[in-house]
């Protein structure tokens, strides 16, 4: 007796029910609410005149390869000194994420050393920093170890070595301030001053409005940082900010994607304040991005003037007449914090899910195969011959089925993160993976739903299934049980869309 197709039209529905729930009743949730207005954000002054006056950058410039030992390995930068008469203020650039090449800041080192500033640019350590695994104060010890450098070079005042910071280097500039009074000055530029966790957080949410996509496609990328466990993403940042004494000069962009700006301002305030250190300077600059740039291109009208200015005067610029200036920054939401996933959500979880997903795809086709070469006695028979070929078949599209669902989920991620710095035309090509994804996972759904119908079936009409045949049919009906599970977990059926 065959089932259905009403039947199994109810079974899929209940089945889809069921799995839409498990993204509601399941941590973590995220769903961070709009900042509330502050005053003292919407009526910030704009920036004194003095400050964006013009820079002459056109003095000889003294290139010079250079190599530090540091921890684990040596550290590879280019100085540049200006040949004028010094000794010259001086400054080191740190950077943010990734590997983190001296080239990126070239242009700026140009400029400042032009301007009468020596600099180092050098590139990120490769040992002990990576993906998963970050250590803040590592970086900050490779820092220090280029102001020491600074400090020893007879064109540079030893009294006036900073130190500049941009995003994740933002985490990195306090400590080594922190740590060493040998730092003159600290320069921080997109610095989050929250944990990384809720810098990512907020970044994600802020660019997938921007993008146009789904709710759905949040909550998917949300409940996977929930269960993530790298420990550097919980970093607090307070400890190091209220203990830096030295002058800091911050610059926040107004279109930043990337930086909760008004909050970061708020908790750099709240440490300094703390620190009992009133030397600061914090400039909003109008249609700067996340490198103070204006859509990747040219720097935002003024950064390089006032960085200039601010370090050529030290230390008469470090008490600024107005500690907030320049455009209003909007901050629309909080840069809540994603709870941690429960155990049975976590990255563990996860790989041991996709394992014995991937065990289980593999042993139904070998075990199906074994059937065909070793078992044809048993097909020899007509209801054998005739019950076991279609659900051979089903099996074979519920495992490419599965695996196109991981894949495209890849893919779909891969596809929000490159949209995200370029996000010009991007949302159709966001809602066309999300559709491809939310189809897949419906897909997998269906056919684990006919399958098991379509099993049952053949055994009532008199299928003897061997022991392969028992292993090809659990495997590949346990490992897509296994990803709907996941699946649901991660959102693919819930709704909204």
């Amino acid at each position: 007796m065959r089932t259905g197709r009403g039947t199994l039209s109810v079974a899929a529905g209940l089945v889809l029910v069921a799995l839409a729930s498990v993204g509601y009743v399941l941590p973590p949730a995220f769903d961070p609410p709009p900042l509330k207005s502050d005053p003292a954000f919407q009526a910030i002054p704009a920036q004194p005149r003095h400050e964006l006056r013009p820079v002459v950058a056109v003095d000889p410039v003294h290139r010079e390869e250079i190599s530090v030992a540091a921890e684990g390995q040596r550290l590879f930068g280019t100085l540049r000194v200006p040949l004028t008469p010094g000794p010259h203020p001086a400054m080191v650039f740190i950077s943010g994420s990734g590997n983190g090449s001296r080239t990126e800041f070239t242009p700026q080192a140009e400029f400042l050393s032009k301007a009468g500033v020596a600099t180092i640019t050098f590139d990120k350590r490769t040992v002990g920093y990576n993906f998963r695994d970050r250590d803040f104060s590592l970086l900050a010890d490779d820092a220090l170890r280029m102001v020491d450098y600074l400090r020893a070079r007879p064109e540079v005042d030893p009294a006036r070595v900073g130190l500049w910071g941009v995003s994740e280097g933002g985490w990195v500039v306090p400590i080594a301030a922190a740590k060493s009074a040998a730092v003159g000055f600290a320069v921080l530029v997109s610095s989050p001053n929250v944990s990384p966790l809720r810098q990512v957080a907020w970044a994600l949410n802020e660019q997938l409005i921007r993008l146009r996509a789904p709710i759905g496609a949040r909550d998917l990328l949300t409940r996977a940082m929930g269960g993530v466990g790298f420990n550097f993403l919980r970093y607090d940042a307070m400890p190091a900010l209220s203990h830096i004494d030295q002058p800091v000069l911050a610059f926040y962009g107004t279109t930043d994607p990337s930086i909760p700006f008004v909050e970061s301002t708020k908790a750099l305030v709240t440490a300094l304040d703390e620190a009992g250190n009133d030397d600061y300077t914090i400039r909003f600059m109008a249609k700067g991005d996340h490198a103070m740039r204006v859509n990747g291109g040219e720097f935002t009208a003024g950064y390089l003037e006032t960085l200039a200015n601010w370090i050529l005067g030290l230390p008469a610029t470090a008490k600024p007449s107005v500690h907030l200036a320049g455009a209003t920054p909007v901050q629309r939401f909080e840069a809540s914090d994603v709870p941690a996933a429960p155990w049975y959500a976590g990255g563990t979880m996860l790989g041991l899910t996709i394992c014995l997903t991937a065990v289980g795809y593999v042993a139904g086709p070998v075990a199906a195969m074994v059937v065909r070469l070793r078992g044809r006695h048993h097909l020899a028979a007509d209801t054998h011959a005739r019950l076991w070929p279609p659900i051979r078949r089903r099996l074979r599209r519920m495992v490419w089925t599965g695996l196109g669902l991981l894949a495209s989920v890849v893919a779909f991620i891969m596809l929000l993160v490159l949209f995200s710095v370029n996000q010009a035309g991007a949302w159709p090509a966001v809602l066309a993976g999300w559709l491809v994804v939310r189809v897949l996972a419906v897909l997998m759904l269906v056919q684990e739903v006919t399958a098991v119908a379509a099993f049952v079936s053949a055994l009532r009409e008199g299928l003897l299934p061997s022991r392969w045949q028992h292993v090809a049919v659990a495997g590949v009906l346990g490992g897509t049980g296994l990803l709907l599970v996941a699946a649901a977990y991660y959102g693919l059926f819930s709704f909204p869309w």
